[in-house]
């Protein structure tokens, strides 16, 4: 028989799920070839490549990654085939933009769904991920957790990845203390994600390769939790499917991918921040939902938002530094950080005249960012550059305190010399079936 040559492609990326769906549908399919990864939002990636011993016995050496920018010109001097897309928070335009540039350079576009990337584990699964970034998925499995662990099982939670360090030595993650994060050298971005749950004393797993990460996890766990990120699916098939959808943001359900993906496949759709939200806004959602995903179940719920007093702040300038990727490609102009400084009676002052370097970059890359500090950290770089900007900025201004929303500890990433009010908010269920009585009845059921 006549050996059909591969199709020879390129994977769309950012870091996470690109490496994913290589692993669970690539690397040992021979209807394909990999020539490249492209990167793009985080900084300084495409100085990296995929490792040739991850990549398994079909490939001879590392996968190059590079910057997205030049994806036509590699299409044509690699003679791809088929480009995958694998990233998450995009709108339905600019995926097609993107599709379009794609197609025009010559090659087929293509997205893999659950069927094809999804991992069946041995324990039960609830997946908890969203229809944006920012919309609040962390506080939601937090508050899971918690409460799962109170009624007597043990949870074991996986994160959607962040590998922005050496790749082989971040296939598989696992944090359970502070020291786990030195030692593991988290970013500013990892350790927002990876902290509230090492102060929760619940193990966390991350990582690169998802089925020995899954493997990991199960050793620890009666029940496994998938922490999404960004308005990704789960990597994991779920016994319960949660999706956490944003009213500050309505109409963006049916408007960015995946997070449509989720939106239509829910189990569960929990309504967040409905304290801050406007009636006909929430009504919306529900009609959407009862149009595209008539079978599942609706909660209500709000984020209790909570600022630690470090020293009097009414009427005091103050800086606030929100969550990076909710104030960023997540498109909000402000966070929990904002909220939380004006309710304290402080005003916020205006970090752009004082960012330097790439932090600079952020600011002209997100015109859209209000009177805040995306908390940037992606490289020791980059945490130089933000330390510097909070310093210039509070200086300048006469900023009392740093209000820090992320919701890993800013203070522990970066040296500060100026007080630090830190912000924290908790899930709270307003109405509809208890979520955690579902997600009991999940991980309960053999």
């Amino acid at each position: 028989m006549t050996m059909i040559k591969p199709y020879d492609c390129i994977i769309m990326g950012a870091a996470g799920r690109d490496f994913h769906n290589f692993l669970s549908f690539l690397k040992d399919n021979d209807c394909f070839r990999v020539l490249a990864f492209t990167a793009t939002q985080i900084p300084f990636i495409d100085l990296r490549s995929f490792p040739v011993d991850l990549a398994g016995e079909r490939y001879l050496e590392d996968i190059p990654i590079h910057d997205e920018s030049r994806l036509p010109e590699l299409i044509r001097e690699m003679g791809i085939d088929i480009v995958f897309f694998c990233y998450s928070d995009i709108s339905h335009a600019e995926l097609m933009h993107k599709a379009s540039l794609v197609q025009a350079a010559g090659a087929s576009f293509m997205l893999l769904g659950p069927n094809q990337t999804q991992l069946q584990a041995n324990r039960p699964v609830i997946s908890v991920t969203a229809t944006r970034t920012g919309a609040g998925k962390s506080p939601t499995t937090q508050y899971l957790a918690r409460g799962l662990m109170e009624r007597g099982l043990r949870v074991a939670v996986i994160r959607h990845p962040m590998p922005y360090g050496r790749l082989r030595s971040q296939r598989v993650q696992r944090f359970e203390s502070v020291d786990d994060l030195l030692a593991q050298e988290c970013t500013i971005e990892e350790r927002e994600e990876y902290e509230p749950y090492v102060e929760m004393g619940i193990p966390i797993h991350a990582g690169v390769d998802y089925a020995a990460i899954l493997e990991r996890a199960e050793v620890d766990a009666d029940v496994v939790l998938w922490d999404g990120g960004n308005n990704d699916f789960s990597f994991i098939r779920p016994d319960l499917d949660i999706v956490v959808v944003d009213p500050l943001r309505a109409g963006h359900e049916i408007a960015w991918y995946p997070g449509e993906v989720n939106f239509r496949r829910a189990g569960v759709l929990v309504i967040s921040k409905a304290g801050s939200a406007q009636l006909e806004d929430i009504e919306s959602i529900r009609r959407r939902a009862s149009e595209l995903n008539p079978g599942t179940q609706i909660c209500l719920a709000d984020l209790d938002i909570h600022m630690s007093e470090v020293l009097p702040v009414r009427g005091e300038k103050v800086l606030v530094v929100e969550d990076g990727p909710t104030v960023t490609h997540g498109g909000m102009s402000h966070g929990a950080g904002t909220v939380a400084a004006q309710r304290a009676g402080a005003i916020p002052v205006d970090p752009r005249p004082y960012a330097v370097g790439t932090i600079h970059d952020t600011f002209e890359a997100y015109p859209h960012l209000g009177q805040v500090l995306p908390a940037m950290g992606y490289s020791d770089q980059q945490r130089q550059e933000l330390s510097e900007t909070i310093h210039a900025c509070c200086a300048a201004e006469g900023a009392v305190c740093v209000v820090d929303a992320c919701p890993g500890r800013l203070e522990l990433a970066i040296e500060l010399n100026v007080p630090v009010a830190r912000v924290s908010y908790r899930f709270r269920q307003l109405d509809g079936p208890s979520l955690l009585d579902l997600a009991e009845q999940a991980a309960r059921r053999q």
